[in-house]
């Protein structure tokens, strides 16, 4: 098929990292992605804040305006990598506005603005398409969205964010604290200078909000997904881990409730060696997907980059592309179901608790003794010395956040407990 000889003109929103990769691809392989899309395609203009050389890219397509780009009556599509909420929402809603598709990888204004963005594109008849968005190259969101349209998605747990799954597997491997592993991996640049976002896992739950609404065909937003990030686990947390079979892993996970309502959370587990997510070494992300008919499904790859990311963007470049020429538009984001967000507190998994007590006799029973007040029921434990003191690690069935919740805040009234050391949930095998 030969492209159509009215090209599909392309307006792009910032050029860093990412912004340049795509940039620099399209320019170089312009003839054979047009062939794919059937659409002759031309890169148009580039917005940027400041107007310096990029290898690879004519100086005459940038612009510091923006606004110039959305407005532009000749530009058919805006590809969006500037990041942030604004003023990437307004340039957007602007671009929507005056019939321009996008494709965007912008997590963190899809998980807060995501609706109002799909609503405006649908009413126009125009594409957004946000493949980049979760997981760099890893093609994740057009399998839930278009793959698994005919089939019943229970539950999918991923590691969506590279910098925590380095610093998590360095902790594992060879033996390292946190704080040091942390200042390798910002060396390495796979950490900011402030990696807040990464470590305390604000990166992770905008990508859990997406993949859920995506799974469970409802709206979910950031403020939805229950939030704790990797900072407080330690070297002996990640070692008692190991000495179960077990690895640290922050996970996004998002899950059907026996009430039909949406549990999604990001948290770091206990993840057992046998489950395939526990191999998932470095910078790699993967996301575990359970499906009725399907079964169990992953997906594996580089989960940031410039090079990976724009592989994704690109992909939908040429699909959206494709959808313009041919006067059509993909398929749309469902939100039918409508279903509630589970509350943290019903929502149900294993434990380990780790307790510095005083080593006297009955302090296990009397510590079972709280346990069992709250309903919640002891899988294992395990006693050793600690100087003059006594360390317990307990590890539970199923409990609920709530109940587990009760049971820590007990605990931390009993004179024999010197010390919560650390509260882990666990999925996957069973540690006994």
């Amino acid at each position: 098929m030969s492209p159509a000889d009215k090209p599909v003109r392309i307006g792009m929103l910032g050029c860093g990292v990412v912004g340049s990769s795509v940039a620099r691809l399209l320019l170089a392989d312009t003839a054979e992605l047009s062939t794919r899309a059937g659409v002759k395609m031309e890169l148009s203009r580039i917005a940027v804040r400041t107007i310096k050389p990029y290898e690879g890219i004519n100086p005459a397509l940038f612009t510091t305006d923006p606004f110039s780009i959305v407005n532009d009556p000749e530009i058919d599509l805006i590809i969006e990598v500037m990041g942030g909420i604004e003023p990437a929402r307004e340039l957007i809603m602007t671009a929507i506005e005056n019939r321009k598709s996008v494709v965007t990888a912008n997590k963190a204004l899809l998980a807060s603005h995501g609706a109002e963005m799909f609503t405006a594109a649908y009413a126009k008849g125009e594409d957004i398409y946000y493949e980049a968005s979760v997981a760099g190259a890893i093609p994740i969101i057009r399998p839930m969205r278009d793959s698994l349209a005919g089939d019943f998605v229970t539950r999918l747990m991923g590691i969506v964010n590279g910098t925590t799954n380095y610093i998590l597997t360095k902790m594992h491997e060879d033996n390292r604290e946190f704080a040091d592993v942390l200042k390798e991996a910002q060396v390495l640049g796979y950490a900011e200078a402030d990696p807040t976002a990464d470590i305390e896992g604000f990166d992770a739950a905008a990508k859990a909000a997406i993949l859920s609404g995506l799974a469970f065909h409802t709206r979910v937003t950031v403020d939805d997904v229950y939030r704790e990030g990797i900072s407080k686990i330690t070297l002996e947390d990640v070692n008692i881990a190991k000495s179960m079979d077990h690895v640290i892993k922050l996970l996004a996970i998002a899950e059907l409730t026996p009430a039909d309502e949406i549990s999604v959370r990001v948290h770091p587990v206990m993840l057992h060696k046998s489950h395939p997510l526990a191999s998932v070494r470095d910078a790699y992300n993967a996301v575990f997907v359970e499906a009725e008919s399907a079964g169990s499904l992953m997906f594996y790859g580089r989960g940031a980059g410039g090079a990976p990311t724009a592989s994704a963007i690109l992909g939908d470049v040429v699909a959206v592309a494709r959808h313009i020429a041919l006067n059509s538009v993909g398929q749309r984001e469902t939100d039918y179901a409508d279903r509630d967000i589970a509350p943290i507190e019903t929502t149900k998994t294993k434990f380990l608790i780790r307790l510095e007590v005083a080593d006297i006799a009955g302090v296990l029973a009397a510590i079972a003794t709280v346990f069992a007040n709250h309903g919640v029921s002891i899988q294992t434990v395990n006693q050793s010395g600690r100087n003059k003191d006594a360390e317990v690690t307990i590890v539970t069935h199923l409990a609920t956040e709530g109940e587990l919740k009760a049971t820590v805040e007990s605990l931390k009234t009993m004179d024999m407990v010197n010390k919560i050391s650390s509260v882990i949930r666990v999925e996957g095998a069973s540690p006994a």
